[in-house]
């Protein structure tokens, strides 16, 4: 068996913006349950019959977040492999997101990494080799 994540949970302010922004990366991507729990807590499942994102409604007095990367326990983004990483980029743009790609020029992989509107960053990487060596060298620049 290979391992493989079937899914990511996260707690967000607004839901509905976070499902526009995962169904703008991907298109494939459905709601497939959302419900209300008998204590009026929602939650949606959005993503395909491979993998898929929950998302929980985060109560309205709690803090959004820290930025990632700052040091603070906690995701600091979730990576998805895409067919093509410059088609997904011109989507999110288009559709108004927050582009927080850092340099990472390297000769087998491209990544680019966007914040939803909750501030959650996602890292979205398409790889030019099959060769696990080349597609996973970090010794060249862009790691």
């Amino acid at each position: 068996m290979v391992e493989r994540l079937e899914h990511a949970n996260l707690c967000v302010h607004d839901v509905d913006a976070v499902i526009i922004f995962l169904m703008t990366a991907f298109p494939d991507f459905k709601i497939r349950k959302d419900a209300t729990d008998a204590d009026g807590s929602r939650w949606v499942h959005v993503g395909n019959d491979e993998t898929y994102i929950a998302l929980n409604q985060a109560k309205a007095e709690e803090p959004k977040r820290g930025t990632p990367y700052k040091g603070r326990p906690g995701l600091n983004h979730l990576g998805y492999v895409v067919d093509d990483v410059d088609a997904l980029q011109r989507r999110l743009r288009a559709a108004g997101y927050q582009d927080s790609t850092i340099p990472n020029d390297h000769p087998y992989r491209k990544r680019i990494y966007f914040y939803d509107p909750d501030g959650n960053d996602w890292e979205f990487v398409q790889y030019f080799s099959n060769d696990p060596a080349k597609r996973h060298d970090y010794g060249l620049p862009g790691r």
